[in-house]
């Protein structure tokens, strides 16, 4: 029994041994220095390009941290970078005249402050209940946007022109970076990390083990704001115009859970190929087709077949084992908590 055991957990265990660790050390440098050094060698049009797939990256590893990480399925994340495209673009115009990087603390801070004001009964949801709700937090942000005239309504805000193309790739780049390594750090490499997945698995067996459940969920969550609130900010001052629909669009939120899945769900790195993936892709056929209508069709047959041959997405390629499959745990329990919902409104209606 307990040979066979060792059998098993030995052949699932990914491989982590001294070639391994090379070749993703190996990896990791070619990455950093083409990415580093891409201004130098290429094109304004690729420089555009790797700007956008740097600003997706970061949103869809935003996503991650909600779902993959803590376990709940958002449809409202789009909300958070409107709050940091609308903050600096405020901030930015000439009656206050701040500095560019000055207004992405306030970004922070006002979607940190919104995520826990929104996150405290938001998160007492589960499943299909908790995604509509954050949904219609983010359509009511987008429809206080419309209204107030002190974000431009419908028209939107104009901002200054920035410095150039390469001073916006190096500024999406780095902050993308950095929510990576401190979303790394934290989330697998610390307790807090721990406490997330513990929740996410096994919410009341937490609870037991001493773990302050809502505390850990209303962290992960603020965490996950804070992202594309500074992300917002940034594409903000690089595109010098946004008005509701540019910033605050569901379509974004839809792209983020596409990116996620296709790369891998509650893996530390598959945003990034997920982003990377389909951001390319979507650029290809708007440049041969001209419109998006061909690429939301690819979409559907992509994420088709990712869910039936790879359900871990991307990353599950380069692993000797499979992650848990939390696409398909997510759904079943957002199933069944909606089944269960409705079961217990027919029976109090009788």
């Amino acid at each position: 029994m307990s040979s066979a055991t060792t059998t098993t957990k030995t052949a699932e265990a990914p491989t982590t041994g001294p070639r391994g660790r090379t070749i993703r050390m190996a990896g990791l440098i070619a990455f950093a220095v083409i990415a580093l050094t891409l201004p130098l060698w290429s094109t304004p049009y690729w420089i555009r390009i790797a700007t956008g797939v740097a600003l997706w990256a970061g949103l869809a590893l935003s996503w991650n941290v909600i779902c993959g990480y803590a376990g709940y399925i958002s449809f409202g994340h789009v909300g958070f970078f409107g709050i940091g495209a609308y903050t600096t673009a405020i901030l930015m115009q000439p009656d206050h005249g701040w500095p560019f990087f000055a207004t992405l603390p306030v970004g922070i801070v006002i979607a940190a402050v919104f995520a826990v004001i929104t996150g405290w009964p938001a998160l007492r949801l589960k499943g299909a209940y908790f995604a509509i709700a954050t949904w219609a937090i983010a359509e009511a942000v987008r429809e206080f946007t419309t209204v107030a005239d002190w974000t431009g309504g419908a028209g939107g805000l104009t901002l200054p022109v920035g410095p150039g193309s390469n001073y916006f790739y190096y500024v999406m780049l780095i902050a993308a970076a950095i929510a990576y390594v401190l979303c790394y750090a934290l989330l697998e490499r610390s307790r807090f990390g721990y406490r997330v997945k513990a929740v996410r698995d096994n919410e009341p067996a937490a609870r037991a083990q001493g773990i302050d459940a809502t505390k850990v969920k209303i962290q992960a969550y603020v965490l996950s704001a804070v992202i594309p609130a500074v992300l917002g900010g940034i594409n903000a001052y690089w595109i010098t115009f946004i008005n509701p629909q540019s910033v605050l669009n569901t379509i974004i939120t839809d792209q983020l859970v596409v990116m996620v899945l296709v790369g891998g769900l509650g893996h530390a790195w598959g945003p990034a190929f997920g982003a990377a993936v389909l951001f390319l892709v979507n650029e290809q056929f708007l440049s041969s087709f001209g419109s998006s209508t061909s690429y939301i069709a690819m979409v559907g047959v992509i994420v088709m077949l990712v869910v039936l041959f790879l359900p871990d997405g991307v990353v599950s390629i380069w692993g000797r084992s499979r992650r848990t499959r939390l696409v398909r745990q997510l759904l079943g329990r957002a199933a069944d908590d909606f089944r269960s919902g409705n079961a217990a409104g027919s029976g109090g209606g009788r």
